[in-house]
């Protein structure tokens, strides 16, 4: 029996770290023992108290029904506070703030609120790859505007302004930026807001890494009449090393929340509330938490930088985030071909730039999740496959 998959499905590939895991997996079974630079998955874990919270909670007995699908109030107040308090940002938890199970899960449902058949969404190139994917699984057509070096990593609004956007509806930006580590400038967020007022395009900003290595976290909303236009995607994965939490928010008007619910009550019953109560203690937690993240983070860029010099790529020591993103020497065809020699001449595994569009394949990207040892274990493995 041949049952055809949906038409929705054709050119949505399988993501590529599910693809390169199993790749990786087979190379594990063979005894190479790959060192795995490449996901960003925090390998700390969370604050003490949080844990206590979960642990605590979830051993009372009325704790264990459906939840609200708008999420706790004792959460969205947390969030409320956590934006005023990092942010400088006022949302109303009443109206302005909807709880994810996941952030990720919050670009599909922003793409399926918004996107019928023929509709465009701006997708930067490079940029994470599941904005595409979502924008066609919701029916829209992706149109990718590029990113450089020579532009900061930001794009030409200008020339973007020259193009046909009279079909678009959604702008996806991502700062800081995710796989480039590039910080936003003021001007330019101002320069966003505007630019969608003047097309009548939402803007998507997709913020999971604002608190990594970076002294002065800022949200698109803090930006003077930003929520008109922008929904502001945020995650409790990166700063609070709760990536198998699943936690992350929705901040934007009374309208669009109300608009987005609209399509999220009917995919989920509400998170399990023990882990929304943890989020909100997390989402407590002062500077001294992300100090410590970050200095552990800091020390292990540095082992990367000493890693990329020794493969002769060119970065910048400016770039904030849980990646180093580094251009290639000119001897490689591309990052495929450079991390595919080192994973298979040094075993271990680097992410190609090229996964996350075309302007990144002259680049490689770096994840800090792993241990101080482990970055000098791969180190010494690529000297090794250097000089032999």
């Amino acid at each position: 029996m041949q049952i055809k998959t949906a038409a929705r499905l054709e050119g949505i590939g399988e993501y590529y770290f599910s693809q390169k895991l199993r790749e990786i997996d087979a190379l594990n079974k063979q005894g190479k023992d790959i060192i795995n630079l490449g996901i960003g998955s925090p390998d700390l874990p969370p604050h003490p108290d949080v844990i206590r919270v979960l642990q605590e909670t979830a051993a009372q007995p009325n704790v264990h029904a459906y939840q609200s699908y708008k999420g706790s109030p004792v959460l969205r107040k947390a969030v409320s506070n956590w934006y005023k308090q990092w942010y400088s940002v006022e949302l109303d938890p009443e109206t302005e703030i909807l709880p994810l199970i996941g952030s990720k899960e919050g670009i599909m449902h922003i793409c399926m609120t918004y996107l019928d058949e023929g509709d465009q969404a701006l997708i930067p190139n490079p940029g994470y790859p599941t904005y595409s994917s979502a924008v066609k699984l919701a029916g829209g057509t992706p149109v990718s505007y590029t990113l450089s070096a020579d532009n900061n990593w930001q794009p030409d609004l200008e020339a973007l302004a020259k193009t046909d956007l009279s079909k678009v509806k959604l702008m996806w930006v991502n700062y800081p930026h995710m796989p480039t580590g590039q910080l936003p400038s003021t001007s330019f967020f101002a320069a966003l807001i505007a630019f969608a007022k003047a097309h009548n395009i939402l803007i998507c900003h997709d913020n999971p890494y604002s608190f990594i290595l970076n002294e002065k976290p800022v949200s698109l909303l803090s930006v003077a009449g930003a929520k008109e236009v922008v929904l502001e995607l945020n995650s409790l994965s990166k700063s609070s090393n709760m990536a198998g939490w699943r936690v992350g928010m929705l901040s934007a008007s009374k309208e669009r929340i109300d608009e987005v619910l609209r399509f999220k009550s009917n995919m989920d019953s509400g998170m399990f509330l023990p882990v929304q109560l943890a989020a909100a203690k997390a989402l407590e937690l002062g500077k001294e938490w992300y100090d410590s993240v970050n200095s552990v983070y800091a020390r292990r860029r540095e082992k990367v930088f000493e890693l990329l010099q020794l493969l002769n790529c060119n970065f910048s020591k400016d770039q904030v985030g849980m990646f180093v993103w580094a251009k290639i020497p000119g001897n490689y065809a591309d990052g495929f071909a450079l991390s595919d020699e080192i994973l298979y001449g040094a075993s271990v595994f680097i992410t190609p730039g090229g996964i996350f569009g075309d302007a990144g394949k002259e680049y490689i990207r770096v994840s800090l999740c792993g241990s101080v040892e482990k970055f000098e274990e791969a180190i010494r493995r690529i000297k090794t496959s250097l000089t032999t």
